[in-house]
């Protein structure tokens, strides 16, 4: 073969290889949701052991799914693998983001106000001037980072209890509310990135918080009234309403967003 063939036969094999790489390299999609890029290898070469190659592999091969919620401000990330084996946690500032490492490291990505996790899933609420797309390689790695290290999602101890947990004093009513709420109704909300939780029964009327992507959503009362308050109404003859209770997070939130209307309406007059 003479040097001119063997140069080209080079450089038609090299821009093959090429070729083949870039096709490998584009994202994948999946149904129009899009997927997490895989996490960087280390550059310091580790002590090989079983344990540790069989955590690379998993990282290697983990992507995650992200869907989006009623709320623009609240987004779904799906890992892959189970999240919260029982129950449901949220974390709203850093503060309480230390009983969690993953919630910790995620609190430090600028434009994050809110982290959810429900039992396949993270919902990550932001601010509302921050952009998706700015923050969600952090947000990916983050979570890669979290499931490869083998770290708790929740130190031990820190773990609250089932709301619905059926208590030996709780009546019949409340019983009957709290099964609704466990079968019926929570599963849909969570489709959704968000979860509701049980506050109380009294005089009729059934107390519930809205939690991950149901704060501040402009469908959070519609989900409440026509959906919960009716469906409850419909096998429950004793629950007469359904009321939003809110924390100190909510309110603020509130008096913030009624603020800024009120600042919009004085300009436009």
């Amino acid at each position: 073969m003479s040097t001119r063939t063997a140069l080209k036969y080079l450089a038609r094999s090299t821009a093959t290889v090429l070729s083949r790489n870039a096709v490998s390299a584009k994202p994948m999609l999946t149904r129009g949701i899009a997927l997490g890029r895989l996490s960087a290898v280390p550059q310091v070469r580790p002590t090989w052991s079983p344990m540790r190659a069989a955590s690379i592999s998993q990282v290697r091969t983990m992507f995650i799914q992200t869907e989006q919620t009623p709320n623009d401000d609240a987004l779904k990330f799906i890992p892959g693998v189970p999240v919260m084996e029982s129950g449901t946690a949220e974390f709203l500032d850093v503060r309480g983001s230390l009983q969690s490492p993953l919630a910790k490291q995620l609190f430090q990505i600028e434009g994050i106000k809110g982290v959810f996790y429900g039992p396949d899933f993270i919902t990550i609420a932001k601010e509302a001037g921050s952009e998706w797309q700015l923050m969600k390689p952090d947000i990916y790695a983050a979570i890669m980072d979290h499931f490869a290290s083998g770290q708790p999602l929740i130190k031990e101890g820190s773990a609250e209890p089932s709301d619905t947990a059926i208590l030996p004093d709780d009546s019949e009513e409340v019983q009957m509310i709290k099964e609704l709420l466990d079968t019926r109704i929570r599963p849909a909300i969570q489709e959704d990135g968000g979860d509701i939780e049980y506050c109380g029964f009294e005089n009729g009327i059934v107390k519930l918080k809205l939690k991950g992507s149901c704060r501040g959503c402009d469908s959070s009362v519609v989900t409440l009234k026509n959906g919960i308050e009716n469906m409850l109404m419909h096998y429950i003859p004793e629950v007469q309403s359904v009321e939003q209770v809110l924390d100190e997070y909510d309110e603020v939130s509130l008096k913030e967003f009624d603020r800024l209307e009120k600042s919009l309406g004085e300009k436009s007059a």
